[in-house]
């Protein structure tokens, strides 16, 4: 059952602090509805007896105390699943932004997974040949492996990583290989780079994008390389994909 309530007793940049609160848990989801109908979305940091610190993931602009309902969901921040999200694209919060059909998920699964201990781990042998030298021979990546790529402005970060994506696969492999990507604050104009990029070479089919802009919110890429982990795992364990 969820639980509103109208009792916001303060809003400091992206935070609200919510009076006379009940079982409210870290980490659950709420939704926050403004006075104009529109809602927007924050999690719970914080919570004591009485008071729940919720960081919104939208911007707090139009939120007013004593006005604003806030909705607890009884429920952490969750991905739909099922072989569909292949080929699609989603921003930082796992929402659909490619003006394709809606997700019927075959699950939901929770993006805050306990860690894995590293010696249950698999060993990591299956070599990705990426196409790149300097990857392929000096820091060789393996299945499974999370590949972070920083760089300074005016540099081809964009040229790279969209190669990586086009032409990474797993040699001597049957099994379907798919990419999942995630971008953090990017431009408009290097999203769409990428994604012109995977659609004009045929490599968006097996990938899954995540993508959070530069004017997207700022809280939101704490989440999106969650996201992205999710989707990774599901595809890796769920549909025995190489990943």
């Amino acid at each position: 059952m969820y639980k509103e309530y109208l009792t916001i007793s303060e809003v400091s940049g992206p935070l609200l602090t919510i009076e006379q609160v009940t079982d409210a848990r870290y980490m659950e989801i709420v939704e926050i509805e403004l006075q104009d109908g529109s809602r927007k979305r924050g999690q719970v940091l914080m919570t004591t007896s009485n008071q729940a610190l919720v960081q919104v993931f939208e911007g707090t602009e139009g939120i007013g105390i004593g006005q604003t309902r806030v909705k607890f969901l009884g429920r952490v921040m969750e991905l739909p699943v099922s072989p569909d999200i292949l080929g699609r694209i989603f921003n930082g919060s796992g929402f659909p932004i490619d003006n394709g059909p809606e997700i019927f998920p075959d699950a939901r699964l929770d993006i805050n997974g306990n860690p894995m201990n590293p010696v249950a781990r698999d060993y990591p042998i299956d070599f990705i040949q990426t196409g790149v030298s300097a990857i392929d021979g000096l820091n060789t990546l393996v299945r499974g492996q999370k590949l972070p790529i920083f760089s300074g402005s005016g540099l081809p970060h964009a040229r790279l990583a969209a190669q990586i994506a086009r032409q990474a696969k797993v040699l001597g492999e049957t099994e379907t290989f798919a990419v999942v990507f995630g971008a953090l604050g990017i431009t408009f104009e290097e999203a769409n780079y990428f994604i012109s990029e995977l659609r004009n070479t045929g490599a968006i089919e097996r990938s899954v994008l995540f993508i959070n802009l530069a004017n997207d919110p700022a809280v939101e890429r704490i989440i999106t390389p969650r996201m992205a982990l999710t989707a990774a795992e599901y595809l890796a364990f769920t549909m025995d994909m190489q990943v």
